[in-house]
């Protein structure tokens, strides 16, 4: 019986393309609050005592809910709600911030996460990409002593456009020198997971790798 060969016809009118670089990642870009460094718990406090002084109805959910949104910004959001004209944005940005540097020397990494940076490090650019002020990363880090892990930190005063636009996660990419689809990002709020699939990246949800046990949850 001859030899039967198979061959694979590809038209043009249907051309199949693949991707040969499929599953190839160059970066990782992380959020911080909440998903590098567990600081969700004194972000509330330094809120709690805020919200008291001026009167604002602010609880821990619908904080966590905003997650990576600058203070300011949940400040103009809350008071255009809760029509609070006589509220001073600028003063109580100010105010939330320097409560939380009084118990920000009780921060520390989530270990989950932080194993995976650790892992990659020399490997693939690393990046983080967040909501915070700059003035606050420059502080952190070091007391982290996680300074040297990243090529990048893109803070919320480095862009306009804050989460859930891309625009953070792009500029992180862009610092990095590398493509936003060769990029895997890691956030644990659905604005910064929207964000990062805004962005064209791979998008990792660390609520599915941390187990809330680990996190601190008193003073």
């Amino acid at each position: 019986m001859g030899k039967i060969e198979i061959v694979a016809v590809i038209t043009a009118i249907h051309p199949i393309r693949i991707r040969m670089d499929a599953g190839r990642i160059d970066a990782l870009i992380f959020d911080f609050d909440g998903t590098l460094a567990d600081t969700m718990f004194f972000h509330w406090k330094a809120w709690e005592i805020v919200a008291q002084r001026y009167g604002i109805d602010l609880n821990r959910q619908r904080l966590y809910s905003m997650g990576g949104i600058p203070s300011r910004d949940i400040l103009l959001l809350l008071r255009r709600e809760q029509n609070l004209t006589n509220l001073d944005i600028e003063r109580a940005a100010r105010e939330k911030e320097e409560e939380y540097i009084r118990m920000m020397s009780k921060v520390r990494l989530i270990e989950p996460i932080a194993d995976i940076a650790r892992e990659n490090l020399g490997k693939k650019k690393l990046g983080i990409a967040t909501g915070g002020r700059r003035s606050i990363m420059e502080k952190i880090l070091p007391q982290l002593g996680i300074q040297n892990w990243f090529d990048a930190v893109v803070t919320s005063q480095d862009v306009v456009n804050q989460k859930p636009a891309p625009d953070i996660f792009l500029e992180a990419a862009r610092r990095m020198g590398v493509e936003p689809q060769y990029c895997r990002a890691y956030e644990d709020t659905d604005l910064g997971l929207r964000g990062i699939r805004a962005a064209g990246m791979e998008a990792v949800d660390v609520r599915t790798l941390i187990p809330p046990s680990i996190l601190i949850n008193s003073l």
